[in-house]
């Protein structure tokens, strides 16, 4: 069957429909959402909460060495002819305000199916092969629907219950549900019908169960451990094509990227989400790669090369065309949230069907190195709430908060991420610069609320 493009122009992100449906909706957008206490981002009305990057906001901006655009990377349902395989994703990354839909004509004939992992010489085989044999059977195919929307994606096994973890954005179709229908197929060509257990737009993960004895956990590395210039295996279902291995290195650590502003409009039906406000900009702290990573590889494994789960896939980089209805695939970008943050929002879903996520309580800008200059040093605090973690830690209005535990933080997205990756108590330790002189402060968060 012959996939159908879209006509071309911006659209937002979305699972593409296999079929004439109802566009898929914002991923961050749940039914009876509210408003959450503003932390860490510009903010210019001061009677309105909102998450981190808030709104109303001016357009938001990326740090500079930073993609353009990013994209989620879920796919659309396409048969066996591998004619028209248009990417579709969600659109990250702040200043991408639309998803340029496009199609990549080939004329080439593939099968969807899954592609068992082949070792013909274990004594000769190099460490990809060998990490591709260990992780590979871990790693399931998702066909999520909902009405005429529908969608592929990945997911890995977490244990021998039958949880698999994968994005938010894939169990939602980009939002369109919070009520899905979804299949897994195994490594092993057994299909199973899932359910979910919970999502949390705000780190885009969630959990979904299968009942299955066969399936294969993941082992999952310690991904505080890996190192810059580390092999990367990206595995997964990049259009459709279970079972498929990609060879990379991790290209860099503790990078931010943050989704594109949610439209207003609401998921239908019920879904055990942490909540997000209409219009915020949602920020992840997460592991660059060079493997190529794909529309269908979002929820999938990044592996070391023991074949250890260091991260899931989620989101790539691609450039801007300046063409109306162009697109770009895989560009040696890609990006992938680390297994340390995503193991605890999993344990939490599945413990309660939600996941917590800490703020300091503060609102805060950006601060230019020099005036004029394109490049950031920190965040200003421009308003600490009273009773806030911020207060009771210290922290003060126009303090420059440069790190969060260590690490670096240029500007709010920074700052958003290294929060919003904390479940709500954690204890952090907040750098920040005050009359010119550094200093350290701990804080002990409060929870993200409804």
């Amino acid at each position: 069957m012959t996939h159908t493009p879209d006509p071309p122009g911006p659209r937002w992100r979305g699972p593409h429909p296999a079929q004439p449906g109802p566009a898929a909706h914002d991923p961050w957008a749940y039914p009876g959402q509210g408003s959450i206490p503003w932390d860490d981002a510009d903010h210019a009305d001061p009677s309105r909460l909102a998450p981190p990057v808030t709104t109303p906001q001016p357009p938001a901006t990326v740090a500079p060495g930073r993609s353009s655009r990013t994209r989620r990377c879920s796919t659309p349902v396409f048969a066996a002819s591998l004619v028209v395989a248009a990417l579709i994703g969600g659109t990250v990354a702040a200043g991408a305000d639309a998803l340029l839909d496009g199609q990549a004509t080939a004329g080439v004939s593939a099968s969807p199916g899954t592609s068992r992992i082949v070792v013909n010489s274990t004594g000769t085989s190099d460490t990809v092969a060998t990490a591709a044999h260990k992780a590979t059977p871990s790693v399931v195919t998702l066909a999520v629907s909902s009405g005429t929307t529908r969608g592929i994606g990945s997911g890995i096994v977490l244990d021998a219950k039958g949880d698999i973890l994968t994005n938010a954005h894939v169990v939602t179709l980009d939002g369109a549900t919070g009520s899905p229908s979804i299949q897994v197929r195994s490594n092993d060509n057994h299909v199973y019908a899932g359910t979910l257990v919970g999502a949390d737009p705000l780190a885009d993960l969630a959990v979904i169960r299968v009942q299955s004895p066969s399936l294969v956990p993941a082992v999952l590395a310690e991904s505080s451990k890996i190192n810059v210039g580390d092999t990367a295996v990206a595995i997964g279902t990049p259009l459709g094509l279970s079972g498929t291995v990609t060879k990379g290195i991790v290209a860099a650590l503790n990078r931010t990227i943050s989704t594109a502003p949610p439209s207003a409009q609401s998921a239908p039906g019920p879904a055990k989400s942490a909540p997000q406000a209409s219009g915020s900009s949602p920020s992840l702290e997460v592991i660059q790669t060079d493997a190529a990573i794909n529309p269908g590889n979002s929820g999938g494994a990044l592996v070391n090369a023991r074949g250890e789960v260091i991260g899931v896939n989620v989101a790539i980089a691609s450039p801007s065309t300046g063409t109306a209805g162009a697109q770009v695939g895989n560009v040696g970008i890609g990006f992938a949230i680390p297994i340390d943050t995503a193991k605890r929002i999993a344990q939490e879903i599945t413990a309660s069907g939600t996941a917590t996520h800490g703020q300091l309580g503060i609102k805060a800008t950006t601060d230019a190195a020099a005036k004029g200059s394109g490049f950031s040093r920190g965040a200003t605090v421009t308003e600490v709430t009273a009773g806030s973690a911020a207060e009771k830690a210290g922290i003060r209005k126009d303090d420059l908060i440069t790190a969060i535990n260590n690490h670096p933080v240029l500007d709010t997205a920074d700052l958003t991420a290294a929060l919003h990756e904390q479940p709500a108590g954690a204890a952090v330790t907040v750098t920040l610069i005050r009359d010119g002189h550094e200093q350290s402060l701990t804080a002990t968060l409060d929870p993200v609320q409804p």
